[in-house]
């Protein structure tokens, strides 16, 4: 009889066990479905962001993210904007390549662009950055993580930042096996820390957020800056660009002719504004106002971007 009771007590601790070890399997991130690719160029593979801000129902994957495959090996551009998406990211070349990812790239310190980066640690590649994005990353990096945890809640779990292990300040060429990439560190403009990515073979621009399409620009850095910046990417011989936000891919240099009509309009109008005397509160009512029609998150980006034009334009 004893031993009748110490066997059922057994059966019932083992089933205790069973049902905790199952609950505690529910808690482990699941496996990742691919992210829908446009292979855009041979080789060349974009996934195209959602053009609104960060929810719980996009999971921030809002930016356009990618790779490029050589022969030797892939290079992730933005790996996105939350650790779902960066699993999603990494199954989606999986899909594609087996070839080792050896360079994950990290456009700028924007959220929607790096928080993805904590799925890719495991293969060890080089992170790249800008010279000046570990800066901005211990500046922003936790006010980031913390409001992509209100976005996202629980769905944010993971999201992590990774710091770059490869610095740019000018121009670093990488060689992914008959495929040469350059990288390009810029000056001030959407941010201090932008990168763009330059792919040979298919004369194809990553340009980043130097380049909005559809989407409102955000000025995170310097409005002048960006316009010389832009008109320095035109001199490339790229046929095609990539957008930080927008279509997949657009004919470049005529894919930047919005963007370029927008920010000398704010730039125009902001002097304007400066001229005239009115306020800075109020600069945003009076400047670029022809442009609502013709961008999504007009309001909710204009007024931020006349503040830090006149910000910068108000002591010329």
């Amino acid at each position: 009889m004893a031993c009748r009771g110490v066997h059922t007590s057994w059966m019932r601790f083992s089933g205790f066990i069973g049902a905790c070890l199952i609950a505690l399997a529910g808690l482990r991130p699941t496996a990742a479905a691919p992210l829908a690719m446009a292979e855009i160029a041979p080789g060349v593979y974009v996934h195209e962001g959602v053009q609104e801000d960060a929810t719980v129902a996009n999971e921030d994957a809002i930016a356009n993210v990618g790779f490029v495959v050589g022969a030797a090996a892939v290079m992730v551009v933005d790996p996105g904007g939350s650790a779902l998406e960066g699993r999603s990211l990494h199954e989606a070349v999986r899909a594609v390549t087996d070839k080792p990812i050896r360079y994950v790239v990290l456009t700028h310190v924007h959220p929607d662009h790096i928080f993805g980066a904590a799925a890719f640690t495991g293969d060890h590649p080089a992170f790249i950055g800008h010279a000046r994005l570990p800066g901005a990353l211990a500046e922003r990096g936790t006010y980031y993580r913390r409001a992509l945890e209100r976005s996202l809640g629980e769905r944010a779990a993971g999201s992590e930042i990774v710091a770059p292990t490869l610095l740019v300040a000018d121009v670093l060429s990488i060689d992914l096996g008959n495929r040469v990439v350059d990288i390009r560190a810029h000056g001030p403009a959407h941010t201090d820390n932008d990168l763009t990515l330059y792919d040979r073979e298919t004369r194809t621009l990553w340009a980043g957020d130097l380049l909005f399409v559809e989407r409102l620009p955000v000025v995170d850095g310097s409005i002048l800056g960006w316009l010389r910046e832009l008109d320095a990417l035109r001199t490339l011989p790229a046929v095609r660009a990539i957008p930080g936000h927008g279509p997949a891919a657009v004919d470049w240099p005529a894919g930047a002719e919005g963007e370029t009509r927008y920010l000398q309009a704010v730039v125009a109008g902001t002097r304007a504004a400066i001229r005239g005397g009115i306020d800075i509160g109020e600069a945003w009512r009076h400047v670029a106002q022809e442009e609502r029609g013709r961008w999504l998150l007009f309001d909710d980006y204009h007024p931020r971007n006349v503040t830090a034009a006149y910000k910068e334009l108000e002591w010329e």
